[in-house]
């Protein structure tokens, strides 16, 4: 493994033909600072990094990154996600350790490709480096870790860790940490230090933090979205700020589960057919592999419109839900209109609480077909 070798208490270690885990930003961080803090201590540094995370796991990463100058230290460790495709896979994660001033403690700051928290909402003030609570206490650990190891373990703990990813700033075009108001680059990330390959939890992540984003800004309404083409139909429809906007994706239950917790008053859920058609039928994840369109039952929707038997038979026998909406013909509309009802209803009893609802339904050219609710 280039960033991160596992011993026998790590994720590496998977049966034959299952994914591999992999380590988070943070896990990486923390073993780039241990072996910058070696470095410091001994002018020398280690070929690898041993950190322990939360749950017990050892990982040894391979220092792929070495600088020393005066007063200083510099380790890089190359990121390995495993085989979940996390944009930051093949990423260096760096950190420059080093000495502060008597009882400052660990003072964290954000180098090169590592943004800067820039609005109220986020686990962190703003001005502070994107550098997450969590990923700061593996860093620490990795210092103290780091100084038992040099025979200093009583030595107090008063370090500037710089952390800095080289591209980190291009890198966060493709993340949502622009609209979290998290400038400059990326956020160091994980709350195991383990990156389970296709649990969506950076994702999922970034649906709950823009929550809290758009509940620090005191808004009253967020719209909620399945894809990129829905966004833009209600941004436009609502005349939305782009922090009320919460790019949903299939995760309808990560965000109403959210909500349900930290509620707003007013929730817009907006999506193409196909989705919101899988939500009416109460499913909470919308990913073609975990959830299917329920061809027959949405034929049933036809009989419920009061549509010919003709009709609905020609609807059992359809494919997808678009080849649906297609044959229900003049009456797409008011079918658009019932599965946004449903689609409602399910968002209400999962919410279970006072947050009014309103849900649209847009074709794929992302015009309005169905809405329904406040």
């Amino acid at each position: 493994m280039a960033g991160g070798e596992a011993d026998d208490t790590s994720p590496g270690g998977k049966p034959a033909g299952a994914l591999r885990y992999g380590w988070t930003t943070g896990a990486c961080a923390a073993g780039a600072s241990r072996a910058a803090l070696e470095a410091l201590l001994t002018g020398r540094f280690p070929d690898t990094a041993t950190v322990t995370l939360p749950r017990g796991q050892r990982p040894v990463f391979t220092v792929a990154h070495k600088e020393l100058a005066e007063g200083r230290a510099t380790a890089g460790i190359v990121k390995d996600a495993g085989d979940d495709p996390d944009i930051t896979h093949g990423a260096l994660i760096c950190a420059t350790v080093e000495r502060a001033a008597p009882g400052s403690g660990v003072v964290f700051r954000a180098g090169a490709g590592v943004g800067t928290v820039t609005r109220p909402g986020l686990p962190l003030p703003p001005g502070e480096p994107a550098i997450n609570p969590k990923p700061r206490e593996q860093i620490r650990q990795a210092l103290r870790d780091g100084l038992a190891a040099a025979g200093h373990g009583q030595a107090p703990l008063d370090f500037i860790v710089t952390v800095s990813i080289p591209g980190g700033d291009t890198l966060a075009e493709k993340t949502l940490n622009r609209r979290l108001g998290i400038v400059g680059g990326l956020s160091i990330l994980g709350t195991t230090g383990v990156v389970v390959p296709y649990s969506c939890a950076a994702w999922i992540h970034s649906i709950h933090r823009g929550i809290d984003v758009a509940r620090a800004a005191g808004l009253t309404h967020i719209a909620a979205a399945t894809g990129s083409t829905s966004e833009a139909a209600i941004k436009a429809l609502y005349k939305l700020d782009e922090v009320a906007l919460i790019d949903m994706g299939d995760f309808a239950g990560g965000t109403l589960k959210y909500l349900r917790s930290h509620p707003v008053p007013r929730l817009t859920i907006a999506g193409g057919f196909g989705k919101l058609t899988k939500l009416a039928a109460g499913h909470l994840d919308l990913h073609s592999g975990r959830s299917q369109v329920d061809v027959v039952g949405l034929a049933g929707y036809l009989t419920d419109l009061g549509l010919p038997d003709d009709v609905v038979a020609a609807a059992r026998q359809a494919v997808s839900a678009g080849e649906v909406l297609k044959i229900a013909g003049e009456a797409r509309g008011r079918l658009a209109e019932l599965v946004a009802r449903r689609a409602r209803d399910v968002a209400l009893a999962t919410l279970a609480g006072e947050t009014a609802v309103d849900v649209a339904v847009f074709d794929r050219a992302g015009t309005l077909i169905g809405h329904t609710g406040s």
